[in-house]
């Protein structure tokens, strides 16, 4: 079979900035309710290109969820029709779809809405009894992993908490702006099919950095001290941050590496997935001038991503 490894347009306004289309299926696993926890009853689809999906791969792997909630793994490559699975595109690390045996993730969306019109995106939760999407938010799927089947779970694995009661409030607040300004500002700038477009979306996020870095000055983790969400969902756009920046200007790959403190085995795994996703020309938007601010504020930012990987670094295992 031939490989279309054409890339579909993301979603842009008319201003030419990237705008993130909301998930269509948000149910929840709870017991009592229409989704019951159940072992072997739930399958996750996700591509290790998307740092949304990596989210829910770590969640999985926290919670020790390996042998209730199985596993189908599309390639890193956006083709025209979406994400693919081996039997179309053999990219090292790809699976077949175990349980649909769909070639694109988009068949998997229309097995559960024949109708479905949204975007065909990872990562997505399946009941393999009914046979429909449960979920397919990623905020909201690793707050399923990390409560959701505790009753099923061993005592030790149940214990792992990553949004403590007590925390919930800071943790919420800070997702929200990281959300907007750093895991999905990187795609706002990324995406940008205007100056415009990308001005508003790299300031804030050089902005944030240096917001995260004060918060983890003399301290390991974002929010209190253990490991919660906040770190997970910060840490999955920073291990891709090298490769996006790597796609949209190859010359700034040595600052991102210098910048992020990042090792040759982050780089290469950054570089493997993410770069084959954009379709944006970095350098059709930016001035030689102002590449040269984007440089400075780089710079300036060292010891921001610096600290950011260091206070996740526990979860490098869980990345591969």
């Amino acid at each position: 079979m031939s490989k279309d490894t054409s890339t579909p347009s993301p979603p842009t306004n008319k201003q030419g900035a990237f705008v993130r289309k909301a998930s269509s299926f948000r149910n929840f696993i709870e017991k009592g309710g229409e989704f019951e926890p159940e072992a072997e009853r739930y399958h996750l689809y996700i591509s290790i290109a998307c740092p949304f999906a990596h989210r829910a791969l770590i969640l999985r792997k926290l919670k020790g969820l390996e042998d209730i909630i199985s596993l189908s793994i599309a390639a890193p490559r956006m083709h025209a029709k979406g994400w693919a699975f081996s039997n179309v595109d053999d990219f090292p690390g790809t699976t077949i779809d175990h349980v649909n045996n769909s070639e694109y993730i988009r068949e998997v969306y229309f097995k559960a809405e024949p109708n479905y019109s949204g975007r065909f995106t990872v990562p997505v939760l399946w009941d393999k009894k009914k046979e429909t999407i449960v979920n397919n938010e990623s905020a909201e799927i690793i707050r399923i992993f990390n409560s959701g089947f505790n009753d099923i779970l061993p005592a030790e694995k149940a214990a792992v908490d990553l949004y403590p009661k007590e925390l919930q409030k800071d943790i919420d607040e800070l997702n929200e702006w990281v959300y907007e300004t750093v895991n999905n500002g990187v795609y706002k700038a990324g995406f940008a099919k205007t100056q415009e477009a990308y001005d508003s979306g790299i300031r804030p996020l050089f902005d944030s950095l240096d917001r995260l870095e004060k918060i983890l000055h003399g301290k390991e983790y974002l929010v209190g001290d253990r490991l919660t969400e906040a770190d997970v969902r910060l840490y999955t756009t920073i291990v891709s941050c090298g490769s996006l920046y790597y796609s949209w200007s190859p010359s700034s790959l040595g600052h991102i590496r210098r910048l992020c403190g990042l090792s040759i085995d982050f780089i290469e795994i950054a570089v493997r997935t993410m770069k084959l996703l954009c379709s944006v020309n970095y350098r059709l938007l930016l001035s030689e001038g102002y590449a040269g601010e984007i440089d400075n504020c780089l710079k300036a930012s060292h010891s921001s991503y610096r600290r950011i990987t260091d206070s996740v670094a526990t979860l490098r295992s869980y990345s591969k």
